[in-house]
């Protein structure tokens, strides 16, 4: 067997079984009950960090629930970030739920809505009104990152399941599985730092991970393995850089850092944040009160350019507040 780059490996290898889904053993155990009982079956949220397997536990209670052209006649799989506005909850969700007349007694109806927190609070409280009213065989399974952005009153009518953030050991496990179906060759004396990278790229996500595996194999990055190439594709600054960014920190010598900074190009402000945060925080001689402080700061700084703030200033102002830390600790 060849390697396929036709097929995107995150549906390939989607899971198609609950005992499938990588640790999130207790959710899908309770599951496994509820679809035994379909019509008793509650409405649910799937709440947890993106790439922990949400999407894929839901299309897998609407495959084992409904078969062949019932499941695309009585499933309604729905992006709410890009399509749940007041009108459509009005008329194209509300008609789906009610219309009930090519249904049989015996089968059941699934609205699955991702990004479910993104949805305006407004456009919820109608949602909400319609899972009041929906009928009996109807069920919603809400996917969300953040649960404390869903409206309590819809929080209330569901069976909330959490899903936990992978841990590396984890998807580093489901990767090489991955490479090793598609006979993905990795050098042996790099595979560790590898698989390591592509860990922390995912930031836990392991579709993504699963993404930037294949797209280092399409782009034939493998043979003569550079990880820093793997960080460029993916929106991260190269070793080197970054390296000589914080011996320069650590130097005092704000003039190269300021120097360096601006050389970088196509800066992702919140995949550096992201390489800044790992290097200092595992500096051993910076003081654990700067380490505290640092954090909060790091903190800070990702939720103002979250918020819209110039992304430039901020990321000075981080390097700012990195280099007054350490240069007041070392005169200390």
């Amino acid at each position: 067997m060849s390697t396929d780059l036709e097929t995107p490996w995150v549906e390939k290898y989607r899971p198609k079984e609950f005992d499938e889904i990588v640790s999130q053993d207790i959710s899908t155990t309770n599951l496994t009950e509820f679809v035994k009982n379909r019509f008793d079956m509650p409405h649910m949220i799937f709440s947890g960090p993106a790439g922990t397997g949400k999407t894929s536990t839901a299309l897998i209670i609407a495959n084992k629930l409904l078969k062949g052209d019932k499941y695309y006649r009585n499933v309604l799989e729905l992006n709410a970030s890009d399509t749940v506005r007041m009108d459509f909850v009005r008329n194209e969700l509300n008609n789906f739920v009610n219309q009930n007349m090519i249904l049989s007694e015996n089968e059941v109806k699934l609205v699955i809505l991702d990004e479910a927190d993104n949805i305006p609070k407004t456009v919820q409280q109608t949602l909400r009104r319609i899972i009041e009213g929906s009928p009996p065989n109807v069920k919603f399974i809400l996917m969300c990152n953040y649960i404390n952005e869903i409206i309590d009153p819809i929080i209330s009518r569901c069976a909330v399941f959490r899903f936990l953030k992978l841990s590396e050991e984890k998807i580093v496990e489901r990767l090489k599985f991955i490479s090793k179906q598609e006979k993905i060759e990795v050098p042996k004396e790099k595979e560790k730092e590898f698989f390591e990278m592509l860990y922390f790229i995912s930031a836990g996500d392991l579709r993504k991970a699963i993404n930037t595996l294949q797209m280092s194999v399409a782009l034939h990055l493998l043979k003569d393995l550079d990880i820093n190439e793997i960080l460029k594709i993916s929106g991260f600054v190269e070793k080197p850089i970054m390296e000589k960014l914080v011996i320069s920190l650590l130097k005092g010598n704000y003039k190269e850092v300021k120097m360096i900074f601006n050389s970088i190009k196509n800066i992702d402000s919140r995949n550096f944040i992201r390489q800044l945060n790992r290097i200092i925080l595992s500096i051993d001689n910076v003081e654990k009160k700067n380490i505290l402080k640092l954090k909060i700061f790091f903190g800070e700084i990702d939720y103002r350019i979250s918020q819209g703030a110039d992304e430039n200033i901020q990321l000075i102002a981080l390097l700012s507040e990195i280099f007054l830390r350490i240069n007041k600790q070392n005169k200390n």
